[in-house]
């Protein structure tokens, strides 16, 4: 009988130190939660999945000036959600085009309202593919602006801009062109 009392003493013990141990939380644990807490989708490492818009994009040499205005305009963590989107990429040369000092002056934070709204007339919720796009059809982009597809033989037109190239991503889809699409 007291071989038993002590053997469940022990267990007791060993049970309520297990216990305490588990329940304790080392400051590093704290400190990378509540860092990782406060940023959006646009945080999650995920290198098993195939790059969302947002990373496809950044990984592009020729649409830098894109990726900084769409962190300018606070559009990262949206573009970097499920979706599906998709997004009418302006390249680098399309922002040259612009008038002079146009693309800095969207850039600058009392313009941040209106740098979102032609980045939203970029923007499709859903996945447009340019092989289901009809001549004469019209899609509402995210910021309700409606866009014009025109087809000439193989070649496919947003507003007037040919989409040179589709790249399919975990979220939706880019189409690159060159120009940049102004709301009407």
């Amino acid at each position: 009988m007291k071989k038993s009392i002590q053997l469940v003493a022990v267990v007791c013990v060993l049970t309520f130190l297990g216990c305490k141990q588990n329940s304790e939380v080392s400051p590093e644990t704290t400190t990378e939660n509540s860092v990782t807490q406060g940023l959006g989708q646009s945080a999650v490492v995920d290198e098993a999945s195939s790059p969302n818009i947002v990373q496809t994009a950044s990984a592009s040499k020729d649409h830098s000036t894109l990726v900084t205005a769409v962190k300018a305009a606070g559009l990262v963590d949206v573009l970097s959600n499920a979706g599906p989107f998709t997004v009418f990429a302006p390249t680098n040369a399309a922002f040259d085009k612009l008038p002079k000092g146009t693309v800095e002056g969207l850039l600058a934070p009392g313009k941040k309202d209106d740098l979102k709204n032609i980045l939203e007339y970029h923007t499709y919720v859903g996945n447009l593919k340019t092989e289901y796009m009809q001549d004469g059809q019209e899609y509402e982009q995210v910021n309700a602006g409606k866009i014009k597809i025109t087809k000439v033989g193989d070649k496919v037109f947003v507003n007037g801009s040919e989409i040179i190239a589709s790249i399919p991503t975990s979220n939706g889809i880019i189409h690159v062109i060159n120009d940049v699409l102004l709301p009407k």
